[in-house]
């Protein structure tokens, strides 16, 4: 298993917090885990190191000479660190830096997706297919290539006939 920071040297130390009913695990090689400062219980904090906002970014300093902090809620790092929540929408943005890497570990991407009903996620991409379709069509027939501008025709009529469907049941 390699380590989760410089994803180069074998993990030798692995942490794992659990917070509520969520379980947080962290694999760290020996130069790491020193370099975090696990092995000084009191100068660690797993929230520091999978959020990337231990010890250099807290020496960084905001423009104004103060602590990074959202200029909507006023959240502080220390606020998120305490809280292990973000204030609002904006934090997401002003503290990116630090997030970008956790979201990507934790989820598929680092764009919210939300849930959404199996026949409504049908239609919705249908409806990109439908719109890519109709771009591929365009441009197709503007280079003069009518084999593709019929293929897609057809596709674009029969992804028409698939949405119609949907929406009748």
């Amino acid at each position: 298993m390699l380590c989760c920071v410089c994803k180069e040297k074998e993990a030798k130390v692995h942490l794992t917090q659990i917070v509520g009913d969520k379980m947080q695990k962290v694999d760290l090689c020996e130069g790491c885990a020193a370099q975090k400062g696990v092995n000084d219980p009191a100068g660690f904090s797993l929230a520091d190191l999978l959020l990337g906002l231990g010890a250099t970014q807290e020496a960084e300093q905001s423009p104004a000479g103060g602590e990074l902090k959202c200029p909507n809620c006023g959240f502080t790092q220390a606020d998120f660190k305490k809280a292990g929540r973000l204030g609002c929408s904006e934090c997401y943005v002003t503290f990116s830096e630090g997030l970008d890497g956790l979201l990507k570990t934790m989820h598929k991407g680092t764009k919210h997706m939300g849930k959404v009903p199996h026949a409504m996620q049908q239609s919705r991409e249908l409806s990109d297919r439908l719109k890519s379709l109709q771009k591929k069509l365009d441009k197709a027939v503007t280079e003069e290539d009518f084999e593709q501008a019929a293929s897609m025709r057809d596709e674009i009529k029969a992804t028409k006939e698939k949405l119609a469907a949907l929406a009748t049941n």
